[in-house]
């Protein structure tokens, strides 16, 4: 199998996306350059620590955290993907409803309620066995 040149109107359908694509790296590298040549380089031991919210650094940056700030942090991103879908599914309810005979257009219903009993579901799961606590009833005493 021979290769083939690619025809004149194939060059001339896909020119925009690589002028698209020289004039964004054109503007990536020409930004570098003016940042390289305009910056001040005053460098000093304050600068080169670790920035800390305005708080001087102190301590060890190897420090163990508590896993519940992570527990927290993914229930949070569990719930709130959830909720993005959810969202979609709220907004064409009911154009879902007026599709089919019958039983078939409680499906989109259904199809929710399941979708909200397994979210109750964990959310049950995860209450009941203490993650949405701070402090934890043995870590009390």
């Amino acid at each position: 199998m021979a290769l083939t040149a690619p025809s004149a109107s194939f060059l001339t359908a896909h020119s925009a996306i690589l002028v698209f694509l020289v004039m964004g790296i054109g503007f990536l590298v020409m930004n570098l350059i003016v940042w390289r040549i305009i910056r001040p380089s005053r460098f000093s031991e304050e600068k080169l620590t670790t920035y800390e919210c305005g708080e001087n650094p102190t301590g060890s940056a190897w420090i163990q955290f508590n896993i519940r700030f992570y527990v927290f942090a993914l229930i949070f991103i569990i719930f709130d993907v959830e909720a993005v879908f959810l969202l979609p599914w709220a907004v064409v309810f009911r154009r879902l409803g007026e599709e089919g005979e019958g039983w078939a257009r409680l499906l989109p219903y259904f199809e929710g309620l399941v979708f909200i009993a397994i979210l109750v579901v964990a959310l049950t799961y995860v209450w009941r066995k203490g993650d949405l606590e701070w402090v934890r009833a043995e870590d009390r005493t």
